[in-house]
């Protein structure tokens, strides 16, 4: 199982929302490049980036951060926020990003999605953002009327790489991951699930291992205030 440490970025600056709140940003670094570095350092293989005020804009907004962080990680790069255009999602993956994640595109212009992950099959990763089960969008501003399992069967034989499941309730809150939905999710899909939200330490570590159709778990919190050493949950993964 990958465990993919995070880093968020708002204004230029590694940040930890609460519950996807844009107002309640917890600023841990002002360089996201040697913020890479350190995870590379600790020996994770694999980082998640998201720009986040690019997912409030629709557009990069970020740029220099994320490319800061790719520069430095010498490992797999999977990049979201405000990718919404197939030349978004080219731009990064021609910049060297091993996968594009797609969120509000994948709801409000599916075929877009399926377009991209046809062309670089493989190198798409749905996001699949949940607030009480429906599919929340736009930086998880807004909710949907749509359950989070539709969302994810309209993609079944799109060739994406993984659903990236996040319960926006936890995400920052260090309340442990949503076990019971996340394995619910991976039952019924045929395509890994990234486990993502709440992760407080390494008992939610532990308990991903070795469920079915599970690819990996996107931690940030828990790293950044001490509760999870990354080096201990590589080791459990693996």
């Amino acid at each position: 199982m990958i465990v993919f440490p995070a880093i968020d970025l708002k204004g230029g600056k590694c940040v930890r929302l609460a519950e996807g709140d844009m107002d309640r940003a917890t600023i841990y670094n002002d360089d996201p490049g040697a913020q890479a570095r350190a995870f590379a350092e600790a020996g994770a293989t694999a980082l998640h980036v998201v720009d986040l005020d690019g997912a409030f804009a629709g557009a990069s907004r970020n740029g220099a951060g994320v490319r800061a962080a790719i520069a430095a990680f010498p490992g797999r790069v999977q990049v979201g926020g405000g990718i919404r255009t197939r030349a978004q999602a080219e731009a990064w993956l021609d910049a060297g990003v091993w996968r594009v994640v797609m969120g509000t595109a994948a709801l409000e212009d599916p075929a877009l999605v399926r377009d991209v992950a046809s062309a670089h099959p493989g190198r798409v990763v749905v996001a699949v953002d949940a607030r009480d089960g429906m599919v929340a969008t736009r930086g998880w501003a807004e909710r949907s009327t749509l359950p989070v399992a539709d969302l994810a069967a309209r993609f079944a034989d799109a060739g994406v790489a993984a659903l990236l499941f996040t319960d926006v309730g936890r995400d920052g809150m260090l309340k442990g991951v949503n076990l019971a939905a996340t394995c619910a999710l991976a039952a019924v899909s045929p395509v890994p699930v990234i486990a993502s939200g709440g992760v407080a330490g390494i008992a939610d570590i532990t308990a991903l291992v070795g469920q079915p159709n599970i690819e990996g778990v996107i931690t940030g919190r828990a790293l950044y205030d001490g509760r999870l050493d990354l080096r201990e949950a590589l080791a459990a993964a693996a």
